[in-house]
């Protein structure tokens, strides 16, 4: 998943918050550098990827972009995913969406001493573009696809992915509504998990 839905999934917890939007961030040993409750939110990132990248349903949408991006399938899938999550008015009814967004920026500001160089560097454009907001809109996730390609070593053209994203919205939109629901479920399962152990080592 992408930093929405991360973000979406740590419970409104600050701290759970910062580790989950971080963890891309944090290589090998690093992760025990950091409290614990941040810790949590690094292995539950992990545990979110581990849930997406084996569910069955998620073949289905890779196969949209293989022909496009290849191996990078899967991370065009977590960025349409949180188009369709930030579109749902469900999770995210009238101007909520905006509300949240602030939270979190306002949230991973506070605690901006643990951030790892890379995010540190990224955050800035994160907040003054408005990502979280922005994957609601169909020019938002093109800016997103734009940039994967950017930071992507074998792709140098975005505009396919884009276009398999608009010619397949129904079917994608179909996949992530069949998805999450039982992400939800299983996140929430997995932090009850953690919350039995005092500390992570």
């Amino acid at each position: 998943m992408n930093f929405l839905a991360h973000a979406y999934l740590s419970f409104r917890q600050p701290e759970l918050l910062l580790g989950n939007l971080i963890s891309d961030f944090v290589k090998g040993k690093k992760k025990f550098e950091y409290p614990s409750a941040v810790l949590r939110g690094i292995e539950l990132h992990r545990a979110i990827d581990t849930f997406t990248d084996d569910h069955p349903v998620n073949a289905i949408a890779k196969k949209v972009f293989k022909p496009a991006v290849g191996l990078y399938a899967s991370a065009f899938v977590d960025v349409v995913y949180d188009h369709f999550l930030a579109t749902d008015e469900l999770v995210f009814p009238g101007n909520s969406l905006h509300d949240f967004s602030q939270w979190v920026y306002g949230e991973l500001e506070g605690q901006a001493v643990h951030f790892p160089d890379q995010f540190s560097r990224m955050f800035p454009y994160m907040k003054e573009q408005n990502w979280l907001l922005n994957y609601k809109e169909k020019w938002g996730i093109e800016r997103s696809m734009e940039g994967l390609v950017r930071r992507a070593k074998y792709l140098d053209n975005f505009q396919p992915a884009f276009e398999a994203f608009e010619a397949e919205y129904e079917l994608l939109q179909s996949c992530f509504q069949r998805f999450f629901p039982e992400l939800l479920l299983h996140v929430g399962d997995e932090y009850r998990r953690q919350l039995t152990r005092p500390e992570i080592s």
